[in-house]
């Protein structure tokens, strides 16, 4: 069995955003060699998240809009981890509503996706740098 580890970096300019990281992992699962298995695709941040679904403008724009209402980042008061001195709760809060990782089939050395499925990392405490895992095995 092969196994492959590669990290991917990010550093989105603002608070929140969705970054399509389906060309990425294809990569790394062509630099892995492996033509069946499993791709592991996690993000290494607690206010981070990846997640598969459709890269279409309005549903992204529909996530912020119902991320926001579930877990509004403002008053930053209401949060008690906000006590820490930090104004981030609510990325914590949409991290654990979006998932932390996802688990992909490769076949033929593809991701084996249905049909508009992608890839993607959410970020919802942005302006540093964050990194995803990409953990492939198979054979």
């Amino acid at each position: 069995m092969k196994s492959h580890r590669k990290e991917l970096w990010f550093q989105i300019p603002n608070r929140r955003g969705f970054v399509n990281i389906t060309p990425e992992v294809q990569q790394a699962i062509d630099e892995s060699g492996v033509h069946e298995g499993l791709v592991l695709v996690n993000a290494m941040h607690i206010t981070a998240s990846v997640f598969i679904n459709d890269d279409e403008h309005g549903l992204h724009h529909d996530y912020e809009k119902w991320l926001e209402t579930l877990a509004p980042h403002a008053p930053i008061e209401q949060y008690r981890h906000n006590d820490t001195g930090e104004d981030n709760a609510d990325a914590h809060m949409k991290r654990q509503l979006m998932g932390r990782e996802v688990v992909c089939a490769i076949t033929e050395g593809q991701l084996d996706f249905g049909p508009w499925e992608q890839i993607f990392y959410g970020e919802f405490d942005g302006r540093r740098r964050k990194r995803v895992l990409v953990k492939i095995i198979g054979e």
